[in-house]
């Protein structure tokens, strides 16, 4: 059962950038990037960062927009996605906290090829797309974290590939929730993720009841704990090795 989308008439993000603002202290310790930054090209980072909250259902991207911003997740939960040429919603990656995205987007200074919406109130963090030239232009660091981001974020859509090829709902569960434990693309999670079932349904593409299934079999293997609001992982490499008997 595939669930229902978020917004049926998703808000356009024209608002975005009025209601944005400067980030408090403790949301730039949330930024992974600017941390490896030398003082200099840090504080003009910093003097860049915008933060904007945004409401469920509301799109940080858009497909064929141009690329204005290099966008991450201070807070909260974001899913990418597009429609195929069938008008199936087709979910590439859930994004949630100290996740940056967008990345090759920006370096090709291309219009968008999927939405970025939000799957609940959010908070969201962006440089302008100049400050990310200039900083390509001038840190090393800046660039190795580009990098590493590259290559992890391909790796990434090589296994949402194998994903999509798996027909057992516990598998597909279990592969995704991986992916959101990524701890180098997704550095702010650490051990325990809070997602609801509904909204794990939502980039898994099954029901709530069905994740609600599912969730029950993987921690009946040991390899995560449901608590409260969210999903604790007890092993990420029994998540991503998972296989149902």
């Amino acid at each position: 059962m595939q669930p229902a989308a978020v917004d049926d008439a998703p808000r356009v993000p024209t608002t975005l950038l009025a209601r944005s603002r400067s980030p408090r202290p403790d949301e730039l310790l949330t930024i992974p990037w600017l941390q490896n930054l030398p003082a200099p090209e840090r504080q003009r980072a910093e003097a860049d960062v915008r933060v904007v909250n945004v409401e469920p259902g509301e799109l940080i991207c858009r497909v064929n927009r141009p690329a204005t911003f290099w966008f991450g997740v201070v807070d909260g939960l974001l899913k990418m996605s597009n429609d195929t040429a069938m008008g199936v919603p087709m979910t590439f990656a859930g994004l949630p906290p100290g996740g940056w995205f967008g990345e090759g987007t920006v370096l090709k200074h291309e219009p968008y090829r999927y939405n970025v919406q939000a799957l609940r109130k959010s908070v969201v963090a962006g440089i302008t797309v100049e400050m990310f030239d200039w900083l390509l232009d001038r840190s090393i660091a800046f660039n190795r974290f580009v990098m590493q981001q590259l290559n992890e974020r391909l790796g990434q859509f090589i296994a949402a590939r194998e994903i999509d090829r798996l027909t057992h709902p516990d598998e597909r569960v279990a592969r995704n929730l991986a992916a959101l434990f990524h701890p180098v693309l997704y550095p702010g999670v650490g051990e325990i993720l809070r997602i609801t079932q509904e909204e794990l349904g939502y980039l898994v593409g099954l029901s709530r009841q069905r994740v609600n299934e599912a969730l029950r079999t993987l921690q009946a293997a040991g390899v995560i704990r449901i608590e409260y609001g969210g999903v604790r992982v007890l092993s990420l490499q029994g998540l991503r090795d998972y296989r149902q008997a």
